[in-house]
């Protein structure tokens, strides 16, 4: 708590940046690892340019940060071939998938959840602190935010096996045969977005005084005229 907010964004900057070489370096897939890493720029491209403006609290950079960990991990093996199954054999002398009785790859899996479990927090700290959303909506939007944006990427993915085709549209899409992957993707983000928010309602509730109060203003109609037609009249009429 006593490292200032930019030095801390700097610290984790420059840790992800070693985690991200190392994990460049000889990649199982290159061109997977490409695409992987396509939206990580922009990402970062983020953080860097509006931290001035938007500084995010440790949390929140912790969980970016871990998320992002995670994702290259992903990158540099390709999501359906983490071997995790051996890492864990390797400790325990028997595969993880063996203990729960699975049959594919679940890193994939992992992540998606965690998409959801780390990142609803950070979008949560952008509505309160620049669409300034108070109560219910606080809770809420962040939700609805991390469930749009997961099948925001399930269709990029889609769209991305369709346009690189083959073994590489494949990798990218890392369905392994299930019909219903994107689907349980998108349910798992949405698991770990709704568990992100109960424990923030649940910390809230305990330590902010005037929570139920807030929750309560967050459902009251601030402006009574009606929108739509109605809004569009008004506007006719003061613009003549």
């Amino acid at each position: 708590m006593s490292i200032p907010h930019r030095k801390y964004l700097v610290i984790l900057s420059l840790v992800f940046a070693v985690w991200w070489l190392a994990l460049a370096i000889k990649p199982w897939h290159r061109d997977v690892w490409m695409v992987e890493n396509s939206l990580v720029i922009p990402a970062a491209a983020f953080l860097f340019l509006f931290h001035r403006q938007l500084l995010f609290s440790r949390v929140s950079y912790t969980l970016i940060f871990v998320f992002m960990f995670l994702h290259q991990v992903g990158a540099h093996y390709s999501y359906a071939e983490v071997p995790y199954d051996a890492w864990f054999e390797g400790l325990t002398g028997r595969t993880f998938n063996s203990v729960f009785g699975w049959e594919r790859n679940h890193f994939d899996r992992v992540v998606h959840f965690s998409y959801g479990l780390l990142l609803a927090y950070p979008i949560r700290e952008i509505f309160l602190r620049v669409a300034d959303v108070r109560g219910f909506w606080g809770y809420f939007l962040p939700l609805d935010l991390t469930m749009s944006t997961s099948m925001l990427f399930e269709l990029i993915e889609w769209l991305a096996a369709e346009v690189f085709g083959g073994d590489l549209g494949a990798a990218y899409l890392g369905a392994q045969g299930d019909i219903w992957d994107a689907q349980r993707d998108m349910a798992l983000a949405s698991l770990g977005a709704l568990t992100a928010m109960l424990v923030t309602v649940v910390v809230n509730l305990r330590f902010q005084r005037d929570f139920n109060r807030e929750w309560v203003e967050s459902f009251r109609v601030k402006h009574k005229a009606p929108l739509g037609e109605d809004s569009l009249a008004r506007m006719t009429r003061k613009h003549k």
